[in-house]
């Protein structure tokens, strides 16, 4: 099979719905048009459907292997890294003055959805530099930034982030990584760190780390750690950057998927490092990154959405088995009502998950506008709705891809079909870049520190969809509106429900299924607004089967969400095993 990146998809949510020539307008993005993005589309598309998909069985099929120190990858991933540092695609979203392309988030979400579907494991390596060159513009000095960042975005050097230790996972603060001062300034960094994706490889002269450490008289926790930036190479006598800075990674993760992508154990002993930032301030800084990194993990979510159903799609219109009793029928198991309903499942929910991220990424370039007022609407909508997009699209990647095998029968459950190595691979973007629970305690704290203010711009969108709706003379537009507003009335109630608990442990054990159900509602919004702005019949069609069929888990998860903390700490001791 082979995959086909979705450019028109791309583009109607883009220009039909999201109103993204609202871009064009940014003096960050002065001289950008539409016939460049377009382009930009179509060779994103080209490169990664025609050079990148072939290496994406072979990646899961022969993994990277540490041999001696020295990491050796996937057959392929050396020449197809060389083409994408030869096309631009290293430096797409890095500031034009450190020789970055300077594109929006926007552009570079496009992108990154194209190649997470073609090779999960390889782009990983993108997203992670990406990442860096975002904290390191943001948070390093002149210096640093001069050293790192156009090496960064020409490829020649790749980046990562360091932050779990085996003892501080969720919990950063305990981290005992540390870092004692040089009396050139730098930093010797001794510690250990672990999950450090494509923390070493063979496709890059230099792998520069952002690792997280603790000075001698920083405070204990959160408050007391810094952000360095640790490469794998120094400069020697000579000033050229090939010298070993004791960075070793010690081990590779067996993992579940994603093969293709070197998962390591990084040691560090007294490493030469520089501070990015201000002391005791890491957190601050590598939160830009995680930020950056959160779009970019829910981007990952949709591209395996979007693959797995590109091959459920493919299998379902060529195999043969049974025959359906309709007017019409193809003779292949498309024509079963239960196949045809998973699959237009996995299609409407790939079209809302692709709306929410672009919607999520078009607010981050937005809110750099010089409007003050526009950039601080955007801002609290674009913080909103990233660890919605991060959580909601992955775990809707994960059931995608679960029904992606299950449309395939037998066959889905064999490596051949590559249905098994989506699921695979997309289950660890539940995790990445804080677990998903994670997402939804930020989403109900900080997100909801306004008293409610971004949720419920959110919410008076949603309320714009419904007016339209009523207003319209199609019946079936008519009762999607009746279907949002009942769905809304719930998300309302959630809402309220959360900002008046006096305990925060009622919301935290309610954080995931209101942010599920935050999201679903979010997809209603967008397929409604698709149907009504195009009255395409597939686009209503899709919309009205979300409403039916998807929308109604939206109610569910709303009275989930406010259940309170008593359900869950009812139990005695002797109920999880505990000795009396």
């Amino acid at each position: 099979m082979s995959y086909t990146a979705p450019v028109d998809e791309t583009k109607f949510w883009l220009y039909e719905i999201l109103e993204a020539k609202r871009l064009f307008s940014i003096s960050n993005f002065d001289g950008l048009k539409k016939e460049d993005l377009n382009l930009i589309l179509s060779e994103a598309a080209k490169i990664t459907s025609e050079s990148i998909y072939p290496l994406n069985q072979k990646s899961d099929q022969i993994p990277a292997e540490l041999e001696n120190g020295i990491c050796r990858t996937t057959p392929g991933f050396s020449n197809a890294y060389d083409l994408l540092v030869q096309g631009g695609w290293t430096s797409i979203s890095g500031n034009q003055k450190y020789g970055g392309m300077g594109l929006p988030s926007t552009v570079t979400s496009c992108f990154n959805e194209y190649f997470g579907s073609a090779c999960l494991s390889f782009s990983l390596l993108f997203l992670m530099n990406q990442g860096q060159i975002d904290a390191l513009e943001n948070h390093a000095n002149e210096q640093i930034k001069n050293i790192f960042l156009p090496k960064l975005n020409s490829g020649e050097w790749t980046g990562t982030m360091n932050l779990t230790e085996p003892q501080a996972g969720s919990d950063v603060g305990a981290l005992i990584t540390k870092a004692e001062k040089n009396n050139d300034g730098s930093y010797a960094i001794t510690g250990q760190k672990i999950y450090i994706s494509w923390g070493e490889h063979d496709l890059s002269t230099n792998i520069c780390h952002l690792v997280l450490a603790r000075l001698p008289s920083s405070p204990k926790g959160s408050k007391g750690v810094s952000l360095f930036i640790v490469p794998k190479y120094i400069q020697n006598e000579k000033d050229e950057w090939l010298l070993e800075n004791n960075v070793k990674a010690i081990s590779l993760e067996k993992k579940m998927g994603m093969h293709g992508s070197p998962t390591a154990v990084i040691e560090y002993n007294r490493s030469k490092g520089w501070l990015v930032g201000e002391e005791n301030a890491g957190l601050y800084a590598m939160f830009t990154m995680m930020n950056n990194a959160r779009l970019g993990v829910g981007i990952e979510g949709l591209s395996q959405c979007e693959l797995a159903t590109q091959k459920a799609m493919e299998f379902a219109k060529t195999r043969k088995q049974g025959y359906a009793k309709i007017d019409n029928g193809k003779g292949v198991i498309l024509d079963h009502p239960d196949v045809r309903r998973m699959l237009i499942t996995m299609k409407s929910l790939t079209s809302a998950v692709r709306a929410l991220c672009l919607d999520a990424a078009l607010s981050l370039d937005l809110s750099k506008s010089s409007d003050k007022q526009v950039a601080e609407k955007e801002d609290a909508r674009a913080s909103f709705l990233i660890p919605i997009a991060k959580a909601f699209s992955t775990d809707i990647g994960c059931r995608v891809a679960d029904l992606g095998i299950q449309v395939h029968g037998g066959m889905g459950y064999v490596e051949e079909t590559g249905a098994a190595q989506v699921l695979r691979d997309v289950r660890v973007t539940a995790i990445y870049e804080g677990t998903n629970g994670i997402q939804a305690i930020d989403l109900i704290g900080r997100k909801l520190s306004d008293s409610g203010k971004a949720a419920n711009g959110l919410i008076d969108e949603i309320k714009i969809t419904i007016r339209n709706c009523c207003d319209h003379e199609d019946l079936q537009i008519k009762e999607m509106g009746n279907r949002l507003s009942k769905s809304l009335v719930c998300m309302e109630s959630s809402l309220n429900w959360m900002l008046k608990r006096e305990d925060f442990n009622d919301r935290l054990a309610g954080a995931t299924p209101f942010l599920k159900a935050f999201g679903l509602l979010l997809g209603a919004n967008y397929l409604v607004k698709a149907a009504l702005n195009t009255g395409a019949l597939d686009r209503k069609s899709l919309a009205q089967f979300y409403c039916l069929n998807i929308l109604p888990e939206m109610e569910a998860y709303g009275f989930m969400s406010q259940s309170g903390q008593h359900s869950l700490y009812s139990f005695s001791d002797n109920f999880f095993g505990f000795s009396q």
